[in-house]
Formats: C-alpha cells, sequence, structure tokens
C-alpha cells in the first residue's frame, strides 16, 4: 500500500485572477511604551523551584539505572 503524503496539493490557479484585499481601516500608527524596570528574580521564583524538581528527579533516574544496570551486569 502507497503511503500517503501530507503535503497538501496545489490548486490551479489558471483562469482565476486574484481578488484584491479591502482594509476596513487603516493601521494606527504604533505609541512608543517606555521600558519597566522588571526584577526577574521575584516575577519568576518558580522557574528555579522547577529546574531544582527537574534536577533532583534527573538525578533520582540516573542513579537508578546505575543500579539496575550492576543488577544486569
Amino acid at each position: 500500500m502507497a503511503k500517503k503524503s501530507r503535503r497538501s496539493r496545489r490548486r490551479s490557479t489558471k483562469g482565476k485572477k486574484a481578488q484584491p484585499v479591502r482594509l476596513s481601516r487603516p493601521a494606527a500608527a504604533a505609541v512608543p511604551v517606555e521600558a519597566k524596570d522588571v526584577d526577574f528574580r521575584q516575577e519568576y521564583h518558580y522557574v528555579i523551584e522547577d529546574l531544582k524538581r527537574i534536577a533532583i528527579t534527573a538525578a533520582a533516574l540516573l542513579v537508578l539505572l546505575i543500579v539496575l544496570a550492576a543488577f544486569i551486569a
């Protein structure tokens, strides 16, 4: 059985004209925003906790793999 392709097929555009795009209103001018001083340590304190939890889990799994490898060998 043939493998299905995920790529979509392009439709032929012969004889079809591109339709113009209409904007309902003009784009607003960009307003400059002042930068604020942010204390990232206070804002992202949970990231450090998550990284510690991930490191402990990774270390425990590594120790488990070493112990299991000792039993197999």
